[in-house]
């Protein structure tokens, strides 16, 4: 069976290891890492020693792996942590794996603040998207460090948090942790410098707490062409959430988003979610990336052009969809909807009709009787099951019905 001993180190040019970490390394043949471990740890190596370069691809490692029974393999901080040894564990699940793992860099910068970090809530940008970032953002998380990487730098960081109003952060920085010539702490906000070196990690106190609504006024949304009445009213925007069901669901997508009150809403009630947001109005754009900004909702992905024709390939399967506007095709629209569902969705032998597991929602608000008609045509058609129908009346506006089926 393949063995690989996965060696946690520091950025310090002067390591020191147990004598079990030393054994290890001493009896060691083969050596894995990145160029910079090797840099570090090359006094250490036996001088026969076989060295694999860690670089991406990462199928071209595995191939060189798979030549050797015992692989010694460095790694920065814990291996576990958002570390090698999960890639190990993935890519070689056969592999018997021991791991010898050193402070991860979060634990050294909070160590060098002397900040208790036992509530620190982690996010990795390291190759990874900013969901993760973007959630904990709008959770309104006290503490959150950060791991970072040669494109989602400090600066870049910080630059997403004020374009989104979360200047209520403050940003520390750990450049070069545990390398003594080198290792640098800094508050680079306070300052502004931003001359940061590589590998480096931040942890973000915060100061104090950004309103988040419950329901946003509709009177705080920019609007299109001024029109009031082009947006969801707040208690029916939340009706309406509730009726998707989106504590459940991974990805949403709204169709016919206007001003974005509905994507906006349920980004910062569910910030966990997968917003795809589809418009046909060029103009909306503009007005959709502006609300996010006034709200604090960054990562809804906005989609402007005729849904009708708009590519879905690479868009993920939605548990829950809204149809907020269709200008007279809504039964095209469900008909694409059912479509890409449906293609995605195998009913397993032996499943039966009333399976819920692997059902999609789809809301639509109706004003008017034909638009009704109209979702109900269409469910018929694609044999929908009705969920509700809710009338509901606001003031002096007209009746809306809320309607949901499942497919």
């Amino acid at each position: 069976m393949k063995h690989c001993n996965i060696i946690g180190i520091s950025d310090s040019r002067e390591q020191w290891f147990e004598p079990k970490v030393l054994e290890v390394i001493e009896q060691g043949k083969v050596f894995s890492g990145g160029k910079r471990h090797h840099e570090i740890m090359h006094t250490f190596l036996p001088k026969d020693a076989v060295w694999i370069d860690i670089t991406v691809p990462l199928t071209g490692v595995f191939a060189q792996y798979e030549a050797y029974d015992d692989i010694v393999i460095f790694a920065s901080g814990d291996p576990l942590f958002f570390g090698f040894a999960g890639t190990v564990q993935r890519l070689l699940p056969e592999c018997e794996i021991e791991v010898f793992p050193y402070f991860n860099s979060l634990q050294m910068l909070a160590h060098r603040m002397c900040l208790p970090y036992q509530d620190m809530h982690i996010v990795s940008l390291t190759g990874r998207p900013w969901d993760r970032f973007d959630e904990a953002l709008i959770n309104g998380e006290s503490l959150i460090g950060c791991l970072t990487d040669k494109n989602k730098t400090p600066e870049v960081i910080w630059q997403r948090m004020v374009e989104y109003g979360y200047n209520n952060y403050e940003m520390t920085v750990g450049e070069c942790l545990g390398n003594k010539d080198e290792e640098r702490i800094t508050t680079p906000t306070k300052d502004n410098d931003w001359n940061i070196k590589q590998p480096n990690c931040l942890i973000l106190r915060k100061t104090k707490t950004r309103v988040r609504h419950f329901g946003i006024p509709e009177n705080k949304f920019a609007l299109l062409d001024g029109r009031a009445k082009m947006i969801t009213k707040a208690p029916i925007r939340l009706i309406t959430l509730s009726a998707l069901n989106l504590g459940n669901a991974r990805t949403l997508w709204d169709i016919g988003f206007c001003t974005g009150s509905v994507s906006i809403e349920a980004k910062m009630q569910f910030p966990h979610l997968r917003v795809e947001s589809f418009e046909i109005r060029p103009e909306c754009e503009e007005i959709i990336h502006k609300n996010m900004r006034q709200f604090g909702t960054p990562g809804i992905n906005v989609h402007i052009g005729d849904f009708l024709t708009t590519d879905l390939t690479d868009i993920p399967v939605p548990e829950a969809i809204f149809i907020g506007g269709h200008g007279g095709k809504l039964i095209e629209i469900v008909d694409k909807v059912i479509g890409y569902i449906d293609s995605f969705k195998e009913v397993s032998e032996g499943q039966s009709d009333n399976d819920k597991d692997n059902e999609t929602l789809i809301v639509i608000n109706s004003v008017s009787k034909n638009s009704r008609d109209l979702m109900y045509e269409a469910a018929k058609k694609h044999n929908l099951r009705l969920i509700s129908d809710n009338r509901i009346v606001l003031d002096e506006h007209n009746p809306i019905n809320i309607i949901t089926f499942a497919r």
